[in-house]
């Protein structure tokens, strides 16, 4: 049995097989960060290098999303929920508040960047606006609502010239890293095959109907605000201000609240891009909430010398087949890949990844870091704006993911027709359903266009 070191023999070979996956994350990952102390002493900050913020949703997600940006200027916050930002305002005494971010946008001409800590349905319109006034753009996973918001972000982002990031810490993390580079050291050969999953929805959905009562709006809301795009419906906290991810016109289900940081590690590990096929299965819903339970496969081409990938995703407690290769007691991760040569496992938010069974870990010499590690998911965003660098999971990147992710729920849409959808990722359309296509986008209410 090998004794695991810290980096192979550098007399080994240079490149393997899977070298292409590690350039590229290699690449993504460039992350430059100036100590403080170079700008001018120890905990000095020139005004010159502290950038003016705007934190829209500063409640929820947006209380951290918004304390990261504490060592910069943060001028202008805004919520709908007086009482939600109320942490938010105490810690920002001197910034300007605001209800609509479409006001806030109007007056605050002096601002750099932007975080958008809103639920999903919203995403996408506050984050347009900021980008096309030439605002670097931080936005709370997932990136958008829909695949055609996605698609315009990531392109609004490069002709704007601006920085943009999706704020899935996972991505961040020392486990994804170590996964890429696992996987790019060919530690268990071609991988075919990987199968992810969640516990959740943690909310309320399934085959759920709308709430009939109305009752009293309370006086710190601006209901009206809070819809913004979708379309009008009474106020009722079956909505606000935890349950949105279940219901279709505002979020995106459990798949979108967790895919953006589990199946985000395949997608950056493996440099997936569009799927060429998607087909799901679900437990019962209706046209207002996502199901309790879903099973959704991608699948995708090679690429670059990768083989072909089939991506399995299970919530609501669906789970895959346990391997036998998995020693009695061990609980299985949040995701499984299968190669040629091998398995490994690992939990999104866990350091750890480990090969399967045990024994193969222990064989295992693990390879050179060759990933520059984050500083955190907001913290390499602000060093990206300040040094030119690129962010590791900006909208060129974080677009296409959540792109996969929201074919996923399309095809939760379309169970009941028992077909494979096929998908043109170049083209941005299904090409055996031509019924599938609307919903590849949404209308909006009169205000709050894209």
């Amino acid at each position: 049995m090998k004794k695991i070191t810290d980096a192979k023999s550098n007399t080994s070979s240079g490149m393997t097989r899977r070298s292409f996956i590690g350039k590229t994350s290699l690449a993504a990952a460039a992350i430059t960060i100036v100590p403080r102390h170079v700008l001018g002493g120890k905990g000095y900050k020139a005004p010159s290098d502290t950038l003016n913020v705007a934190c829209i949703g500063i409640g929820g997600k947006g209380t951290s999303d918004s304390a990261a940006m504490e060592n910069e200027n943060v001028v202008a916050l805004c919520d709908v929920d007086d009482i939600r930002g109320k942490d938010t305002r105490i810690k920002y005494p001197n910034a300007k508040f605001y209800e609509d971010y479409r006001v806030l946008f109007d007056k605050e001409k002096n601002i750099d960047a932007v975080t958008i800590s809103t639920p999903d349905h919203t995403h996408a319109v506050a984050a347009m606006r900021a980008i096309q006034r030439g605002k670097h753009v931080y936005v709370q996973k997932p990136l958008t609502h829909t695949v055609d918001e996605a698609r315009k972000l990531a392109k609004a982002a490069k002709e704007n010239n601006i920085v943009s990031q999706m704020g899935n810490q996972g991505h961040a993390g020392e486990g994804a890293r170590l996964v890429n580079e696992w996987i790019a050291d060919d530690a268990i050969g071609d991988i075919h095959e990987v199968h992810s999953w969640t516990n959740r929805p943690i909310w309320p959905q399934g085959d759920i109907e709308r709430p009939k009562e109305i009752p009293s709006l309370p006086n710190y809301l601006n209901w009206n605000l809070w819809l913004g795009a979708a379309p009008y419906r009474p106020y009722h906290p079956a909505y606000h201000p935890f349950a949105w991810r279940g219901w279709w016109d505002f979020g995106t289900g459990a798949l979108g609240d967790m895919g953006a940081h589990i199946l985000d590690q395949p997608f950056w590990a493996l440099d997936l891009d569009f799927p060429t096929t998607v087909h799901a299965t679900s437990t019962k819903f209706n046209d207002e909430a996502y199901p309790l339970g879903s099973i959704i496969t991608w699948t995708f081409p090679e690429k670059d010398g990768r083989a072909p990938v089939k991506l399995i995703w299970y919530d609501g407690g669906l789970l895959p087949p346990r391997p036998v290769e998995l020693e009695p007691g061990r609980q299985m991760g949040s995701c499984i890949y299968y190669g040629s040569d091998g398995m490994l496992m690992h939990n999104t938010y866990g350091d750890s990844p480990r090969l399967i069974p045990e024994t193969a870990m222990q064989d295992y010499t693990l390879p050179e870091k060759t990933i520059p590690r984050s500083p955190g998911i907001s913290e390499e965003w602000i060093s990206a704006i300040k040094n030119g660098t690129k962010s590791t999971t900006d909208f060129e990147y974080s677009a296409k993911l959540t792109e996969m992710m929201l074919l996923g729920n399309i095809a939760i849409k379309l169970k009941e027709k028992e077909t494979i959808l096929e998908y043109d990722g170049k083209k941005g359309e299904f090409t055996n359903m031509d019924e599938a296509n609307q919903y590849l986008t949404k209308k909006y209410s009169k205000g709050f266009e894209l």
